[in-house]
């Protein structure tokens, strides 16, 4: 366990929260749409080329900098949204960061959204675009999984599903602010309740009834952390100390040294979720510690 000690301005913490305050809305188009021109806002890069294209009628992309860099590994983003919103485009103010700092090649794609596309639809999705990568002849062990919040849950569900069907696993995975307990037992949904500026009980609540609607939530491909991890690849987790989502992360940590995996979790003190968005100078150090796991189990 690390922990970064970080200072919060809490004028900015209140921007924050008025900002994200429209993208919480109950309509779930302007939701959408919301999150669609904050993604525009915060995902240009002049070192970066994009490459979109469908694949079974998924929307995807690939993120490459257009300086020398390596081809060998990549990585699969799944973005996040609470399963009802988000797409590649919104997450580009992550896999920009990510494809910079690691020089590697990034694929994001636009997994159907809940309330119209319920589990298991997103998961579908992500094992097509799994397929779609062994198919262009990428090994298992190639591939970093990678996913924010509503993403870090499809993260942990595609590498359990591959385990489920007796197939080889990711080299590693890199979850930010994951959302693993869809049940909202930890204590940090009570705790950090008024110190978190972009989350709250009642967001997550429809979003849980969208993706997962009288569905067992404790089932582990809704629920990672309720899943065995045995063999479990390399997990590198980044979490704020002020998110509602914490206890999401810590019970995974400590699920996954159950099971003997190699796991390594990073607190951000004053930190919101998924901090990394940001165009701040944390989100950049963050991702620059990021580089160094992924650096680490691709030696």
């Amino acid at each position: 366990m690390i922990e970064h000690n970080l200072e919060t301005n809490p004028k900015m913490i209140k921007a924050i929260k008025k900002m994200h305050a429209v993208m919480e809305t109950p309509d779930i188009e302007k939701q959408r749409a919301a999150q669609e021109n904050f993604g525009g806002i915060l995902s240009k890069s002049r070192e970066l080329t994009y490459q979109n294209f469908e694949l079974g009628g998924i929307p995807a992309e690939w993120s490459c900098v257009e300086r020398s860099h390596m081809k060998k590994y990549v990585i699969l983003y799944c973005h996040g949204g609470g399963y009802t919103s988000g797409s590649f485009r919104y997450a580009r103010s992550i896999t920009n960061k990510l494809a910079s700092s690691t020089s590697m090649d990034v694929l994001s794609f636009d997994y159907r959204l809940a309330p119209e596309n319920p589990y298991p639809a997103a998961l579908e999705d992500a094992m097509n675009v799994w397929d779609h990568l062994m198919y262009h002849g990428y090994g298992a062990r190639d591939i970093i999984i990678a996913g924010d919040s509503a993403g870090g849950n499809l993260a942990l569900a595609l590498t359990l599903k591959l385990k489920e069907q007796g197939r080889l696993l990711p080299r590693g995975l890199v979850l930010f602010s994951p959302w693993t307990d869809l049940t909202m037992s930890g204590k940090s949904h009570k705790e950090k309740a008024e110190l978190d500026p972009i989350l709250s009980a009642e967001y997550l609540q429809r979003c849980r009834e969208s993706y997962a609607p009288e569905m067992e939530l404790k089932n582990p491909l809704i629920s990672p952390v309720f899943g065995d991890f045995t063999g479990f690849p390399p997990t590198y987790i980044q979490v704020g100390t002020n998110e509602i989502l914490l206890s999401d992360s810590t019970k995974l940590q400590r699920q996954l040294q159950k099971y003997h995996v190699p796991v390594k979790m990073e607190y951000y003190p004053g930190m919101w979720h998924v901090f990394q968005m940001s165009p701040l100078k944390n989100a950049y150090s963050a991702m620059d510690q990021v580089a160094e796991f992924i650096f680490d189990i691709c030696r």
